[in-house]
């Protein structure tokens, strides 16, 4: 869309006010609104400006003016707001117009250009299967004296014996039981359909939407892939939507991946492929699950940097809460065609040439969906240089279900780091292969890595609840 099919968008839909969004490290979305009447042709080339020693890990107070450059191509009407308003994403600039090195976006699309500088292909293909769950109530609190968390649902397990509601009525989703029952077990069906009429009317094609398998609001979404950078805008989106038909609904939806003890959290299934032009490059009919040696590679590549890159995909405390055997989580690092217990899954059901792809199972929606795809691509492109060869360096093919073997045999296999500090210890190890075409540069990896140790150091000195269950009467 050019500069002038926004303005017109603006003059032919009434647009009283343009809502221009940047996303900060965490990949949370930003914004400064303005009249409509104030948003000229210049707008697009002076940008928007904004204060970045605001946002966390970006500018100290003494250099923190930040420009946002809008992208046109990304416009679209917010269905929410009372007055109409237009949607556009925006990259950082500095005040002398150059690109910002630590802006998620603009490392996502220096990914994409970096791809076609290596003479493999031409396009990255991504599809996230972001995973949610849908609170009726969410309660929290940290302080010096006391620290909790409680959710409810009205649908939960641990409500089938519950009186408040005017008549228990029954229905409730079992522990591990919620995987695609029909109504009036699946009491959110209306509500995930409101949201996927709102994600089509806003741009995305949306393929289908289910329950998942914990009790308690667990549900997924899937749209249809896109390139890189595009597919990071529409989880964006995505989430928006997410959040806020939930909140017309008078519940609460969260993307965090381990809400509830004891059942299975939410992850983010990536789908990945390679183009050139219009060839898919990871198809081979008749080898195994019908992978391309060029495939194979990059799948390796994945596979020997997954540590590190899990500090990206996988960049919050509460990640390693879900990433724990028993719950369906891929933590072993191994690779597989149909096999959702390793970490790499080869899709084999319906799969067309275009459509062979590879799946890695271990990222969640904590991540910043343009450093996590961005970050992937290049894992990828490392093992293709490197011509990694996963076979070889005993990633699998694993072909049987992971959590049945013996722990003899499990110790030949290597798992995921257990704690986001074991991640950020890989990822400061293992960064070079980001640097790759300057995509990610050093200051942006020792940033980000003071800004996570500043997390997991937040939540470790915190008393923990079950500590009182546990020491209180040493």
């Amino acid at each position: 869309m050019s500069v002038q099919n926004v303005l017109n968008t603006i003059k032919e839909n009434n647009i009283q006010f343009v809502d221009f969004r940047f996303v900060d490290l965490a990949g949370r979305a930003h914004h400064i609104t303005l009249p409509s009447t104030e948003v000229e042709a210049e707008t697009f080339v002076n940008g928007v400006a904004f204060d970045g020693s605001s946002i966390t890990g970006f500018r100290g107070i003494e250099s923190s003016d930040m420009v946002m450059i809008p992208d046109t191509e990304t416009a679209y009407i917010d269905p929410f707001t009372a007055h109409p308003t237009l949607i556009i994403m925006s990259n950082i600039h500095t005040p002398e117009g150059e690109r910002y090195d630590r802006d998620p976006r603009s490392i996502a699309q220096k990914a994409e250009e970096y791809l076609q500088t290596t003479g493999i292909g031409t396009t990255a293909f991504f599809a996230p299967e972001s995973e949610f769950f849908i609170f009726d109530d969410v309660r929290y609190e940290s302080g010096m004296n006391k620290s909790y968390f409680e959710v409810d649902s009205e649908e939960a397990a641990w409500n089938t014996g519950r009186k408040e509601e005017g008549g228990n009525l029954g229905f409730k989703v079992p522990v591990k039981g919620g995987y695609v029952p029909v109504q009036p077990v699946d009491s959110q069906q209306d509500i995930r359909s409101e949201m996927v009429k709102v994600m089509q009317e806003s741009g995305l094609r949306v393929e289908r939407h289910h329950h998942e398998v914990s009790t308690a609001g667990a549900g997924e979404i899937n749209f249809r892939f896109d390139t890189l950078t595009k597919t990071a805008d529409n989880l964006l989106k995505y989430k928006y939507i997410v959040h806020n038909v939930a909140n017309q609904y008078g519940k609460v939806a969260t993307f965090m991946p381990k809400p509830l003890f004891g059942d299975n959290g939410s992850g983010m299934h990536v789908h990945m492929s390679i183009f050139n032009g219009d060839s898919p490059l990871f198809y081979e009919k008749g080898a195994y699950a019908n992978l391309s040696p060029l495939a194979m590679h990059y799948m390796g590549g994945i596979l020997h940097h997954a540590p590190a890159l899990i500090a990206l995909t996988n960049p919050s405390t509460n990640s390693f809460k879900r990433l724990v055997p028993g719950y369906e989580a891929p933590v072993n690092l191994v690779f597989s065609k149909g096999n959702r217990s390793a970490a790499v899954r080869i899709p084999i059901a319906a799969v067309t040439p275009k459509g062979c792809r590879i799946e890695f199972r271990t990222p969640d929606s904590t991540a910043n969906p343009y450093l996590c795809f961005a970050a992937m691509l290049l894992a990828g492109l490392d093992g293709i240089k490197r011509k990694i060869d996963p076979v070889a360096l005993g990633y699998g093919p694993f072909d049987t279900n992971i959590y049945h073997l013996s722990d003899e045999e499990k110790r030949e296999i290597r798992s995921v780091p257990g704690t986001l500090d074991e991640a950020l210890n890989a990822l400061e190890a293992d960064y070079e292969f980001l640097t790759e075409g300057d995509v990610f540069t050093k200051d942006f990896i020792d940033n980000y890595v003071a800004v996570k140790r500043k997390e997991a150091q937040a939540v470790a000195v915190r008393i923990h609840p079950h500590e009182y269950e546990l020491y209180f009467g040493c």
